[in-house]
């Protein structure tokens, strides 16, 4: 077996720490081709299906890759822009933004990089840009405040799949989850107080999760747990009383019972309660995407509207937002603590050589 690696090592390269931010993930182009092949590697994760998978693999093949590209392409062609995918462009001003941030203490010692956990640019192909730039320890941060196992630990049976291959392999950390993360809430809180001083407030604010199936929490998931831990922090913070917000979930599919209460049908029947005003933030997002601007901004105001409702508004995700920054640049360095500053000196780097050189 071929590892994968740096060749050539030069003992007077940099040692750096490096940061990978990683999301989901997006097709290359709103395709009907471009979203077979982005579908069928998400589909095909059994972090993300759990089902059989000998059932699954007829059921994805014969049924929803012949099925649902064109109707995911068309979706997509509604909020691609000329740069590209939203969260592709957004992601990138995330690294850019978090790079910036992290520079004023680390200098050039630090490098950050961004990765799709499905799609490009891929996990591998960043692991491979980051040793190549020295990296000898690595922070994985991937944008999923709210732990599931079809997103985190995803995330990390990717970064496993790839060091299986890898000669030399960096000193790990990986923050699994931050849903009660303080600067992570008040930047929440501040972005929607923020939102509320130029649009004005609604009479409901939905705070709509991703949804995963039903049984993924009873077999022990804590997403569901941690979705309403992140919903109920972010109220008190911004002292909403309990008829003021409500949690709901999104982007189901299949005939399964998902998590509960659906994003849908809670928009369905506010206007009939006497709610004719509302307004949607997604806290398990950390960027606009197909599920927010697609789902919410327009099939899911269309259903409100359509009910009788007045007046609706989606609260834009945090994306590459000062208040999100910051905080996440805050969530990198406390996990970055006992991790010193690399010496890059020319006379350590130097000596180093001499040393590798006098050894043989």
């Amino acid at each position: 077996m071929a590892f994968k690696g740096t060749q050539h090592y030069d003992h007077q390269r940099p040692q750096r720490i490096g940061v990978l931010i990683t999301n989901l993930g997006t097709p290359d182009a709103p395709t009907s081709a471009a979203l077979r092949r982005y579908l069928k590697e998400f589909l095909s994760d059994p972090r993300v299906v759990e089902v059989p998978r000998l059932l699954w693999f007829f059921i994805l093949r014969l049924v929803i890759l012949v099925i649902r590209p064109p109707r995911s392409a068309a979706a997509y062609r509604k909020v691609w822009t000329e740069q590209g995918s939203p969260l592709l462009l957004h992601t990138r001003d995330q690294a850019e933004g978090l790079s910036e941030r992290l520079r004023a203490h680390y200098g050039d010692d630090l490098v950050v990089e961004f990765a799709m956990r499905y799609g490009q640019p891929s996990i591998s192909a960043a692991l491979q840009k980051l040793e190549d730039q020295g990296v000898r320890r690595l922070l994985v941060l991937p944008l999923y405040p709210q732990y599931s196992a079809s997103t985190n630990a995803s995330t990390f049976d990717a970064l496993a799949a790839d060091f299986a291959g890898r000669r030399w392999l960096p000193d790990l950390r990986f923050i699994s989850h931050y849903p009660d993360y303080w600067p992570y809430i008040d930047a929440m809180a501040r972005h929607i107080e923020a939102y509320w001083q130029s649009h004005g407030r609604a009479g409901k604010l939905l705070f709509s999760f991703h949804g995963v199936p039903k049984r993924y929490l009873l077999n022990g998931d804590p997403y569901f747990c941690e979705c309403h831990q992140s919903a109920r922090l972010l109220a008190e913070r911004l002292g909403l009383q309990d008829d003021d917000w409500q949690v709901t979930f999104q982007s189901r599919f299949g005939r399964e019972e998902w998590l509960q209460p659906y994003t849908d049908h809670t928009l369905k029947a506010l206007p009939g309660q006497g709610v004719k005003s509302v307004q949607v933030f997604c806290p398990g997002f950390s960027a606009d995407c197909l599920e927010t601007l697609e789902e919410i901004d327009e099939e899911n105001r269309g259903y409100f509207l359509a009910a009788g409702g007045e007046q609706f508004a989606y609260i834009p995700a945090l994306n590459a937002e000062p208040v999100h920054l910051d905080a996440l640049a805050q969530l990198v360095e406390d996990n970055l603590q006992g991790w010193e500053r690399p010496d890059n000196s020319p006379a350590v780097r130097q000596a180093r050589a001499k040393r590798a050189s006098k050894a043989g």
